[in-house]
This record gives structure tokens, C-alpha cells and sequence, in this order.
């Protein structure tokens, strides 16, 4: 049977996203599909798509990066601090050196925490100690981001956009070459299955290695700013949240294995991060709980445009525009044509689309934007 589809849309759907919910909808044992307003064309399965099946796990339903998410983080200033450019042009130099897009120099890589643990297959395991060390504290390219932002009140917080980097794609692929056709063109695994079982464990490595890659950039960004502006960070408000990930979860008084690829979880009064575009407004959330939307809410603005066409459409100049006031390295303007703000949904409009899924605590602006090329 066809599994009903919810929707909270900031515009009409495309036909080619509509297809491919379409087709979501007749994979085996789908139960319900919530469809989030910053929903875009991906591989296999839309971003900003909630998935709940009684038995089977999809990782197409979660993606490659697994865990990833952002974090927020409050410091004990006022965004003024970043009012000179010549500190706003050093710490965009420090970053660039503490926080890089792949990987740490080997002399400077941090330790792999010990409590993750081995993977499932001796090939992951190895990956993970290759790769761990030097991609743990590393930002990833693409829609990944660190920014430094102002409250409406004026006050400095720190957001991070990151994930699981190489190790969950790995995961990903890894399980899925163990997965088996179930319609829909997705693969999927029983979840009592040994398999199954394993890909979960697997799972929750990325996202325990995700959520500690977001907090060593935190702890980079933290000793940065004190060193530099004498500030220090306020740890109780740290916030952190998945939204490419799949776990159980009660909906209806039914048991379901929720993925969510593009999406956070939403629960009553919990906590939630929604960052808007490079240079555009972001929030912090409040869950409402909504049962058809599968307690979830967006993770983002969304793309408006591909990659590919938002490097047709928009100039470097175009993003120097954008961007106004918000510092960031101009000399890398070229390569971010597909991350400008007109690349993504205007985040006002998702936000409005999702007014009955979460609760708007504080709305955050950017005041300096780093990312990896």
C-alpha cells in the first residue's frame, strides 16, 4: 500500500522532486512520508524528507553524511567585537588555519577519541583510524559553514554546520552493498537483521563523531576569541542537533524507524537549530510535536537552484553583493557562487511554511562567514 505523504510547503513542488516522493511513497514498508518546506532534488531521496517504516531502514533515507548537523554556541560579548576589520581579517586568517575544510596536518591532528570504538567491517575500522584523527575538527566543503552572529539583542554566537565527513559516506556505502532491493529503486535492510543491527552501530559512530567534530571546532573558535579578544564562551548554552540520521521513535502509539535526511527532530519544546543561507538570517527552535510531520521540522533554507546552475547564474561580484556587510575572504568570492544566498529559499518563507512545527526562540545574523573551498 501507497504511504500517505504531509507536506509543508514554502512553494509548489517541481515535478522532478514530486516523482521522486512519488516513487519514495511505493517502497516497501513505508508507513508516512513528511515532506519539509526547504524539500530539494537529491540522490535517491529528497532533502528535507522524513521517512517512517515499521521494519526496514533505508540508508538512502539518511545520506552519506551521517550526523551531520549544527551546533550553537554563546559568548560572553557583544557582536560589536567583530565591528574592525583588521580583527575580523585575523580571525578569518586563524580559521583558515585551525579549522580546515578536509584535513589537519598529521603533526597538528588531534586524537581520535578512544570510546568510539571499532566499526563493523575491518575496512571501516581502518578507514576510521586513518582518517579520523585528521578529519576530526575539520569544517567539509559544500553548504558546510562556520559563522560568528549577532542576536537580536546583540549578542555573539557561534554556529557550525558539519558532519561525519568522509567516515559516514563510507558507512553508507559499505551497508548499502549489503542492502537489497525494495522498491521505489531503494535498497533497504531489515533492522533485527544482523546487517541491520550493524549498520545502526555504524550509525551511531558517525553521530557521536560528528557531534565531537562540531564540538572541536567550537573549542578552535573558543580558544581563538579569547586569545585574540579576551572573550570566553558561555558552555551552558551549547546546542547541538543531527539531521541526516534514523533511530526509533513512538508516533501514533506505533513503533517507527524515522529517517531523516535534511530534517531535525522537532519533539515538544525541544531544541532545534535552522541556519538560513551565507548571509541571511538563522534560528533557534522549539519543537511543537507535530504527529503528522513526524515531530520534525526543516534544517534549513533548502537549495533554490543546483549547483551547477547557481554557478550559471550568479557572479562573483554578485556574491561580494549578497553577502554585504558580513566579512568573509573575498578572494574565494568565485567559488562560492553556488553557496550565495540567491543559490538558496528565502528562509523567511520556510519559516513560515513550518510556523505549526516549531516555535521561534532567537533569531540569529551573520557577522562573519567562514567556509572551505
Amino acid at each position: 500500500m501507497t504511504a500517505t505523504i504531509a507536506t509543508w510547503l514554502a512553494a509548489p513542488l517541481g515535478s522532478d522532486v514530486a516523482a521522486a516522493l512519488r516513487r519514495l511513497a511505493d517502497a516497501d514498508d513505508v508507513a508516512h512520508i513528511a515532506v519539509m518546506p526547504d524539500v530539494h532534488l537529491a540522490e535517491d531521496v529528497c532533502i528535507g524528507t522524513v521517512v517512517a517504516t515499521r521494519e526496514v531502514l533505508y540508508p538512502a533515507a539518511v545520506g552519506g553524511d551521517i550526523g551531520c548537523g549544527v551546533a550553537a554556541l554563546r559568548f560572553a560579548a557583544d557582536a560589536t567585537v567583530l565591528d574592525d576589520p583588521r580583527t575580523a581579517a585575523l580571525i578569518l586568517d586563524e580559521l583558515g588555519r585551525r579549522v580546515p575544510a578536509l584535513r589537519h596536518p598529521v603533526h597538528a591532528a588531534p586524537e581520535l577519541p578512544v570510546a568510539l570504538g571499532p566499526l563493523s567491517a575491518p575496512r571501516l575500522t581502518s578507514l576510521a583510524r586513518q582518517l579520523g584523527a585528521l578529519e576530526l575538527g575539520t569544517l567539509g566543503r559544500g553548504n558546510h559553514f562556520l559563522e560568528l552572529q549577532a542576536d537580536d539583542a546583540g549578542a555573539l554566537w557561534l554556529m557550525v554546520h558539519s558532519g561525519s565527513r568522509a567516515l559516514g559516506q563510507a558507512i553508507r556505502d559499505h551497508h548499502l552493498r549489503g542492502a537489497t532491493p525494495r522498491g521505489g529503486g531503494l535498497h533497504g535492510l531489515d533492522a533485527d537483521s544482523e546487517a541491520g543491527l550493524a549498520y545502526l552501530r555504524d550509525l551511531e559512530w558517525a553521530l557521536t563523531f560528528a557531534d565531537r567534530n562540531r564540538r572541536a571546532i567550537a573549542d578552535a573558535v573558543a580558544e581563538i576569541l579569547a586569545r585574540r579578544l579576551g572573550i570566553t564562551a558561555e558552555p551552558d548554552t551549547w546546542c547541538s542537533c543531527h539531521h541526516n540520521h534514523v533511530r526509533r521513535e513512538l508516533h501514533d502509539g506505533a513503533w517507527r524507524w524515522v529517517h531523516r535526511k535534511g530534517a531535525i527532530p522537532a519533539g515538544r519544546d525541544e531544541p532545534g537549530l535552522i541556519p538560513g543561507s551565507m548571509g541571511t538570517a538563522s534560528y533557534h527552535v522549539a519543537g511543537r510535536g507535530v504527529a503528522a510531520a513526524l515531530a520534525s521540522s526543516s534544517h534549513g533554507a533548502g537549495r533554490r537552484f543546483s549547483r551547477t546552475e547557481a554557478r550559471r547564474r550568479i557572479s562573483a561580484r554578485a556574491v561580494v553583493e549578497q553577502l554585504g556587510a558580513v566579512w568573509f575572504d573575498h578572494r574565494i568570492a568565485d567559488a562560492l557562487r553556488d553557496e550565495a544566498p540567491a543559490a538558496y529559499k528565502n528562509v523567511e518563507a520556510v519559516m513560515r511554511a513550518q510556523a505549526a512545527l516549531t516555535r521561534v526562540v532567537r533569531r540569529v545574523r551573520p557577522r562573519l562567514s567562514y567556509k572551505g573551498v
